[in-house]
């Protein structure tokens, strides 16, 4: 019997989630040794909105150590990002001023401070196909028992019954082992935008004819 559970989010799970998301936050891997200055810097753009303006499609992993992974989504895309634009970024940018100086300079912190200015709302055409999209870390502890694809898979099928055609996905270029666990789920490669190391690679899956 796997130990690890499969629930809903819970509103009392925020602070969890950020540090799930901190101890993934270098392209999967521990990413705290990068963030000592400001933990939450990943969470206030990978978790925050998606708690905030979609928590019916956000699934929280829980064992016998407590929370150990989340799978978030949004129905629509395009809406998601005009209600982080309208909604969620403006405070970002109020507290967290764009970095000065030389970006090669830049700590990792102030790399994604730059990026609650300059945010990345890029969506994969075509957009009528695969409007939704989805995010999924898990903890180490957890890896390779089969929770990852638990996970996807009840997501999807929560985009699925509410009405997404299809979802997509950015996979840091980074990440070799991420992009071929999507390709295990049935997704395959839509574009990649940027160039190595740093490009993301955009993965797709229809979920209806």
């Amino acid at each position: 019997m796997n130990p690890a559970m499969i629930r809903p989010y819970q509103p009392n799970d925020r602070s969890f989630l950020y540090h799930i998301c901190l101890k993934t936050g270098d392209h999967g891997r521990d990413g705290e040794p990068f963030y000592r200055d400001d933990p939450d810097a990943l969470g206030r753009i990978f978790v925050g909105p998606y708690l905030e303006f979609a928590p019916e499609f956000a699934l929280v992993l829980e064992d016998s150590e407590g929370i150990c992974g989340y799978a978030l989504g949004c129905l629509d895309s395009r809406r998601f990002y005009a209600r982080y634009e309208a909604e969620w970024r403006p405070r970002l940018c109020r507290e967290f001023p764009m970095p000065t100086g030389s970006p090669g300079n830049w700590n990792r912190s102030q790399m994604v401070h730059s990026w609650y200015h300059h945010p990345d709302y890029f969506c994969p055409e075509p957009d009528a196909d695969f409007p939704a999209h989805t995010h999924i870390d898990l903890h180490p502890r957890v890896h390779g028992k089969g929770n990852g694809r638990r996970m996807m898979e009840q997501l999807m099928n929560l985009l699925k019954g509410a009405g997404a055609p299809g979802f997509h996905l950015g996979v840091s270029y980074l990440n070799p082992s991420a992009r071929q666990f999507y390709l295990r789920l049935g997704l395959v490669d839509l574009i990649q935008v940027g160039t190595p190391p740093d490009a993301c690679i955009y993965m797709g899956k229809r979920l209806m004819p």
